[in-house]
């Protein structure tokens, strides 16, 4: 195999930060761990080896990354360049630990997380053996199905490194896989996985909310040829959303405030009121999203009062 012709080793004594071609290792082949893998392979790295312990693990290690063997933990740190672990996040403390405790981790190699809650604090004891950290954290969500590699060449990653070098390490890294690399600093990194759940994560039960309320709405005959409405996703009720939300999605990110509209936005009082009751009977837990996400509306908007009062009186 060539050897890299820039090493953390070199990087670390001042020679030029940008890694070349690195021997990589996975620890594991899940949604993340096997996507990063497949982009790193496609810049012209090396995975040699990935750990997979689940069926599932498997079919993805010999799925997008064939060339690469499955591999146990510890022989996969001794022979890395670049160790990318892409555990869960309640999994990535104790691997670290586990790592440290065994002395499998060479000195110089490059440690990268995935994780979007952790900075580098998390990776301590490795930076105590002679590791350079670094946190790497794809701002998408996976699938696991073949979208993944394509949304992830354009996808933000939030990094956080202990040095510059170690930034401008994260950021070839990022820039060869094809994703935008965004420094988060270290005591920012739990406002910053906040922010991106609570956009992505709570963004699928808004629409989940109201696809049931939709489906609710239209139960009855259709009209001569059209799909029944049932509880399966990708029908009828998800049609008749996607435009609307794709577009105060859109609007949203590109025009900011002025994208909101609406009841609440009006200040129309009486459309919000019916709006809770007919929510109410369907099912109250719709009513209560609805009423907290009207509150929050309402003080972005500046609303009156009357509207104020009628959200604020149900929590």
């Amino acid at each position: 195999m060539t050897s890299p012709s820039v090493t953390p080793g070199n990087a670390a004594s001042g020679g030029d930060p940008a890694p070349a071609r690195l021997t990589v290792g996975i620890v594991s082949a899940g949604r993340v761990g096997s996507a990063v893998g497949a982009a790193l392979e496609r810049a012209g790295h090396v995975v040699f080896g990935v750990a997979a312990i689940s069926d599932a693990s498997v079919h993805r290690a010999r799925t997008r990354l064939p060339d690469s063997e499955i591999l146990p933990i510890e022989e996969i740190a001794a022979r890395s360049e670049l160790l990318i672990l892409a555990v869960p996040d309640a999994e990535l403390a104790g691997l670290v630990r586990g790592l440290a405790s065994a002395g499998v981790v060479r000195a110089g190699a490059i440690v990268a997380h995935t994780s979007g809650a952790n900075g580098i604090g998390i990776l301590a004891p490795l930076r105590e053996a002679g590791a350079l950290p670094l946190a790497i954290h794809p701002a998408m969500t996976f699938t696991g199905h073949d979208e993944d590699l394509s949304r992830l060449s354009n996808a933000c990653f939030g990094v956080t490194a202990a040095d510059e070098i170690g930034y401008a390490i994260a950021q070839s890294l990022v820039i060869e896989m094809g994703g935008e690399p965004v420094r988060v600093a270290e005591e920012n990194r739990a406002l910053y996985h906040a922010a991106l759940a609570h956009g992505s994560n709570h963004l699928v039960t808004l629409i989940l909310d109201a696809v049931d309320a939709l489906r609710t709405a239209l139960t009855g005959p259709g009209l001569l040829g059209q799909q029944i409405v049932d509880d399966q996703p990708n029908g009828l009720a998800e049609r008749l959303l996607a435009p609307l939300a794709s577009a105060a999605l859109d609007n949203a990110l590109r025009r900011g405030r002025s994208a909101l509209t609406g009841p609440v936005a009006r200040g129309d009082t009486a459309a919000v009121a019916a709006h809770l009751d007919a929510l109410a009977a369907t099912d109250p837990r719709l009513a209560a999203g609805y009423r907290a996400l009207s509150l929050r509306t309402a003080e972005r908007a500046g609303a009156g009062a009357d509207l104020l009062e009628l959200l604020e009186k149900g929590r």
